[in-house]
Protein backbone atom coordinates (compact mmCIF):
# COMPACT_ATOMS: atom_id res chain seq x y z
CA UNK A 1 0.00 0.00 0.00
CA UNK A 2 2.04 2.95 1.35
CA UNK A 3 6.27 2.31 1.74
CA UNK A 4 9.01 4.91 1.35
CA UNK A 5 10.53 5.21 -2.08
CA UNK A 6 13.76 3.12 -2.81
CA UNK A 7 16.57 5.64 -3.30
CA UNK A 8 15.20 7.14 -0.36
CA UNK A 9 17.86 7.46 1.93
CA UNK A 10 17.94 8.93 5.82
CA UNK A 11 18.77 8.65 9.10
CA UNK A 12 15.20 6.46 10.92
CA UNK A 13 13.53 6.88 14.06
CA UNK A 14 11.34 4.54 15.86
CA UNK A 15 7.68 5.34 16.68
CA UNK A 16 5.18 3.33 18.67
CA UNK A 17 1.81 3.12 16.64
CA UNK A 18 -1.05 1.30 18.10
CA UNK A 19 1.73 -0.43 20.40
CA UNK A 20 4.14 -1.71 17.30
CA UNK A 21 7.54 -0.22 17.06
CA UNK A 22 8.42 0.81 14.14
CA UNK A 23 11.08 2.52 12.24
CA UNK A 24 9.88 5.28 9.52
CA UNK A 25 12.17 8.24 8.18
CA UNK A 26 13.73 11.11 9.78
CA UNK A 27 11.73 13.88 8.84
CA UNK A 28 8.30 12.02 8.45
CA UNK A 29 5.21 13.57 9.48
CA UNK A 30 3.26 11.04 12.13
CA UNK A 31 0.52 10.38 9.23
CA UNK A 32 3.33 9.42 6.94
CA UNK A 33 4.02 6.70 10.38
CA UNK A 34 0.24 6.01 10.51
CA UNK A 35 0.28 4.85 6.50
CA UNK A 36 3.54 3.21 6.75
CA UNK A 37 2.59 0.82 9.58
CA UNK A 38 -0.62 -0.65 7.43
CA UNK A 39 -3.24 0.37 9.57
CA UNK A 40 -6.79 0.04 8.05
CA UNK A 41 -8.17 3.30 9.98
CA UNK A 42 -6.82 5.77 12.83
CA UNK A 43 -9.51 7.03 14.15
CA UNK A 44 -13.78 7.57 13.58
CA UNK A 45 -15.44 10.16 13.40
CA UNK A 46 -17.54 11.06 15.91
CA UNK A 47 -20.91 11.57 14.56
CA UNK A 48 -21.33 8.25 12.68
CA UNK A 49 -18.05 6.24 13.35
CA UNK A 50 -17.09 6.26 10.11
CA UNK A 51 -13.27 4.83 9.54
CA UNK A 52 -10.86 7.79 8.83
CA UNK A 53 -6.88 7.43 7.76
CA UNK A 54 -4.71 10.52 6.82
CA UNK A 55 -5.72 11.76 3.32
CA UNK A 56 -4.77 15.03 2.10
CA UNK A 57 -1.28 15.03 3.80
CA UNK A 58 -1.33 19.16 4.22
CA UNK A 59 -3.62 20.25 6.83
CA UNK A 60 -6.71 20.68 5.51
CA UNK A 61 -9.10 17.66 5.48
CA UNK A 62 -8.65 16.53 9.13
CA UNK A 63 -9.27 12.86 8.54
CA UNK A 64 -5.50 12.37 10.01
CA UNK A 65 -6.87 13.47 13.41
CA UNK A 66 -5.59 10.98 16.38
CA UNK A 67 -3.73 10.92 19.74
CA UNK A 68 -0.52 11.57 19.72
CA UNK A 69 1.69 11.01 23.08
CA UNK A 70 -1.42 11.33 24.83
CA UNK A 71 -2.88 14.65 23.32
CA UNK A 72 -6.07 13.87 20.80
CA UNK A 73 -7.26 15.71 18.16
CA UNK A 74 -4.28 16.17 16.57
CA UNK A 75 -3.19 16.45 13.11
CA UNK A 76 -0.85 13.87 12.28
CA UNK A 77 -0.35 15.43 9.26
CA UNK A 78 0.87 18.28 10.78
CA UNK A 79 3.37 16.34 13.53
CA UNK A 80 7.00 15.57 12.24
CA UNK A 81 8.03 12.25 13.96
CA UNK A 82 10.16 11.98 16.63
CA UNK A 83 12.04 9.07 18.68
CA UNK A 84 9.74 7.34 20.98
CA UNK A 85 6.99 9.36 19.95
CA UNK A 86 3.36 7.26 20.68
CA UNK A 87 0.54 7.09 17.69
CA UNK A 88 -3.05 6.04 18.68
CA UNK A 89 -6.45 5.63 17.23
CA UNK A 90 -8.71 8.77 18.16
CA UNK A 91 -12.11 6.84 18.75
CA UNK A 92 -15.32 9.73 18.16
CA UNK A 93 -15.00 13.04 19.53
CA UNK A 94 -12.25 14.03 22.29
CA UNK A 95 -13.55 14.67 26.00
CA UNK A 96 -13.30 18.25 26.95
CA UNK A 97 -12.73 19.07 30.40
CA UNK A 98 -15.82 21.07 32.42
Amino acid sequence: MFRTRPDHRTETVQVIVEGRALMVPEGSSAAAAILLAGLASIRETAVSGSPRLPWCMMGICFDCLTEIDGVANRQACMVPVAVGMRIARQHGARDVPR
